[in-house]
C-alpha cells in the first residue's frame, strides 16, 4: 500500500505540472497536427505535378539541407540560454557586469559556431553518398544561409525571453515553434502548392521566401534577387521584434527576482 500511495503521489505530481503548464498541453497536440499540415501539402503537390517528381530529389535534399541551417541556427542559440537556465546560472552571471545586449550577441555567435560544426558532416554525406553538393547554389547560397539563421535567432532570442518569464515549464516552446513554422515555409514544395488564405502567411515568412528562391534556382536558373531583399527586410523586422520581447522579459524577470528563481 505504502508503494502504491507513492507512486500515486508521484503520479499526481505530474499531472498537476502537466494540467498547470500550457506549453506542456499543447505539446502533446502539435507533433501530430505538424506532421499531417507538413506531409499532407508535400503529397498533393506530388499527386498534382508528376512532371515536378524526376526533379524532386535533389531538390528536397537541398530543402532538408537548409532548413537544417534555420532549425540549427534557432536551437543552437536556445540551448545555450537553456543551460544557464538549468544550471541556475543566469543570476550569478547578471550580477556581474555582463549586459543583456552582450549576452544575445555571445549566444548569436555560439549559435553560428554549432550550427557550422553540424552541417559539415550533413554536406559530406550528401556529397559523397548522393552525388548532390548544396554548393552547386554559387554565391546565392550565402543569402540563403544568413536569411534563414538570422530568422531562426530572431525566433530563438523571443523563445528565450518567453522562457524567462514563464520558468522552465516553458521550455518545450523551443522544441516545437519552428517546426509550426514548416507547413508554411513551403520547405518541399512551393507556396504555389498552399491553400489560398495560406499563401500571405507563408509570404510573411523569409523562410518560404528563401525555399522559392532555392527553387528558382534550381529548376530555372534563375536568381530572384527580389525574393532575397524581401526575406531581408521581413528579417530585421522579425529580429527588431524578437529582441524587444526578450528585453521586456528580461526586464520583468529582474523586477520580480526571477533570475535568482528560476523554476517550472
Amino acid at each position: 500500500m505504502g508503494s502504491f500511495l507513492r507512486i500515486a503521489a508521484m503520479v499526481r505530481r505530474y499531472w498537476y505540472l502537466l494540467r498547470s503548464s500550457w506549453p506542456r498541453l499543447a505539446e502533446l497536440c502539435y507533433w501530430p497536427a505538424v506532421q499531417i499540415l507538413l506531409w499532407g501539402f508535400i503529397t498533393q503537390f506530388l499527386y498534382t505535378n508528376s512532371s515536378y517528381v524526376a526533379q524532386a530529389f535533389g531538390i528536397l535534399l537541398a530543402g532538408v539541407m537548409l532548413w537544417d541551417v534555420l532549425w540549427r541556427g534557432q536551437l543552437g542559440l536556445s540551448m545555450s540560454f537553456l543551460e544557464e537556465m538549468w544550471s541556475r546560472n543566469l543570476g550569478h552571471l547578471f550580477v556581474s557586469p555582463l549586459r543583456p545586449t552582450e549576452f544575445l550577441i555571445a549566444l548569436t555567435v555560439i549559435s553560428l559556431i554549432r550550427t557550422l560544426i553540424g552541417l559539415t558532416p550533413a554536406t559530406a554525406i550528401a556529397i559523397v553518398v548522393f552525388d548532390m553538393s548544396i554548393f552547386d547554389l554559387g554565391l546565392p547560397l550565402i543569402a540563403f544561409f544568413f536569411n534563414l539563421i538570422v530568422m531562426g535567432w530572431a525566433i530563438g532570442i523571443a523563445l528565450n525571453g518567453l522562457v524567462l518569464r514563464l520558468g522552465l515549464g516553458a521550455e518545450s516552446l523551443v522544441w516545437v515553434v519552428i517546426f509550426g513554422l514548416a507547413p508554411f515555409s513551403a520547405v518541399y514544395y512551393p507556396v504555389s502548392a498552399l491553400p489560398d488564405w495560406i499563401e500571405p502567411i507563408a509570404w510573411a515568412l523569409p523562410s518560404a521566401n528563401v525555399f522559392e528562391g532555392m527553387r528558382a534556382i534550381l529548376l530555372d536558373g534563375v536568381f530572384r534577387a527580389d525574393l532575397m531583399w524581401r526575406a531581408v527586410a521581413i528579417n530585421a523586422v522579425l529580429m527588431v521584434a524578437g529582441w524587444a520581447i526578450f528585453m521586456a522579459c528580461f526586464d520583468a524577470a529582474r523586477r520580480r527576482a526571477m533570475l535568482l528563481q528560476i523554476g517550472e
